[in-house]
Protein backbone atom coordinates (compact mmCIF):
# COMPACT_ATOMS: atom_id res chain seq x y z
CA UNK A 1 0.00 0.00 0.00
CA UNK A 2 1.23 3.50 -0.77
CA UNK A 3 0.32 7.01 0.34
CA UNK A 4 -0.35 9.57 -2.34
CA UNK A 5 -2.05 12.85 -3.09
CA UNK A 6 -4.96 13.05 -5.51
CA UNK A 7 -3.95 15.51 -8.24
CA UNK A 8 -6.76 15.14 -10.75
CA UNK A 9 -9.48 13.02 -12.26
CA UNK A 10 -9.99 11.17 -15.51
CA UNK A 11 -13.20 10.97 -17.53
CA UNK A 12 -13.68 7.86 -19.62
CA UNK A 13 -17.00 7.50 -21.44
CA UNK A 14 -16.05 4.19 -23.08
CA UNK A 15 -14.66 1.43 -20.92
CA UNK A 16 -15.06 -2.23 -20.08
CA UNK A 17 -18.56 -3.01 -18.84
CA UNK A 18 -17.52 -3.92 -15.29
CA UNK A 19 -15.83 -0.52 -14.90
CA UNK A 20 -18.95 1.49 -15.73
CA UNK A 21 -20.00 3.75 -12.86
CA UNK A 22 -16.52 4.00 -11.35
CA UNK A 23 -14.55 7.20 -10.86
CA UNK A 24 -10.87 7.34 -11.83
CA UNK A 25 -8.39 9.64 -10.06
CA UNK A 26 -4.78 10.58 -10.74
CA UNK A 27 -2.65 9.92 -7.65
CA UNK A 28 0.91 11.11 -7.12
CA UNK A 29 2.81 9.06 -4.52
CA UNK A 30 4.38 11.20 -1.81
CA UNK A 31 8.14 11.78 -2.04
CA UNK A 32 9.44 8.96 0.12
CA UNK A 33 7.13 6.40 -1.51
CA UNK A 34 7.33 7.34 -5.18
CA UNK A 35 9.95 4.80 -6.31
CA UNK A 36 9.85 4.64 -10.10
CA UNK A 37 6.25 5.84 -10.43
CA UNK A 38 5.46 9.53 -10.59
CA UNK A 39 1.68 9.24 -11.03
CA UNK A 40 -0.84 6.47 -11.30
CA UNK A 41 -4.51 6.07 -12.10
CA UNK A 42 -6.58 4.61 -9.29
CA UNK A 43 -10.22 3.65 -9.14
CA UNK A 44 -12.06 5.58 -6.43
CA UNK A 45 -15.10 4.03 -4.78
CA UNK A 46 -14.86 6.04 -1.55
CA UNK A 47 -15.18 9.61 -2.81
CA UNK A 48 -11.71 11.10 -2.51
CA UNK A 49 -11.29 14.65 -3.73
CA UNK A 50 -8.50 16.50 -5.49
CA UNK A 51 -5.87 17.63 -2.98
CA UNK A 52 -6.58 14.88 -0.45
CA UNK A 53 -4.00 12.37 0.77
CA UNK A 54 -5.11 8.78 0.24
CA UNK A 55 -4.11 5.16 0.81
CA UNK A 56 -3.77 3.22 -2.43
CA UNK A 57 -3.77 -0.57 -2.76
CA UNK A 58 -2.24 -2.09 -5.86
CA UNK A 59 -2.49 -5.35 -7.77
CA UNK A 60 -4.84 -8.08 -6.57
CA UNK A 61 -5.41 -6.22 -3.28
CA UNK A 62 -6.91 -3.35 -5.29
CA UNK A 63 -9.32 -5.64 -7.13
CA UNK A 64 -10.39 -7.43 -3.95
CA UNK A 65 -10.72 -4.13 -2.06
CA UNK A 66 -13.13 -2.87 -4.71
CA UNK A 67 -15.15 -6.05 -4.68
CA UNK A 68 -14.29 -6.61 -8.34
CA UNK A 69 -11.83 -9.53 -8.47
CA UNK A 70 -12.39 -10.05 -12.22
CA UNK A 71 -11.96 -6.41 -13.28
CA UNK A 72 -8.85 -4.89 -14.86
CA UNK A 73 -8.02 -2.76 -11.82
CA UNK A 74 -4.38 -2.26 -10.85
CA UNK A 75 -4.76 0.49 -8.22
CA UNK A 76 -7.62 1.50 -5.93
CA UNK A 77 -8.06 4.26 -3.37
CA UNK A 78 -8.99 2.41 -0.18
CA UNK A 79 -8.79 5.20 2.39
CA UNK A 80 -8.67 8.96 2.85
CA UNK A 81 -5.98 10.12 5.28
CA UNK A 82 -7.04 12.58 7.98
CA UNK A 83 -3.52 13.39 9.26
CA UNK A 84 -0.39 12.77 7.23
CA UNK A 85 1.92 13.47 10.19
CA UNK A 86 5.65 13.56 9.41
CA UNK A 87 5.31 11.84 6.02
CA UNK A 88 4.00 14.86 4.09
Amino acid sequence: MIIGKVTGSIVSTRKQDNLIGNKFMIVEPIGIMDGEKRQLVAIDNIGAGIGEYVLVAQGSAARIGCGAPDSPIDAAIVGIIDDIGKLG
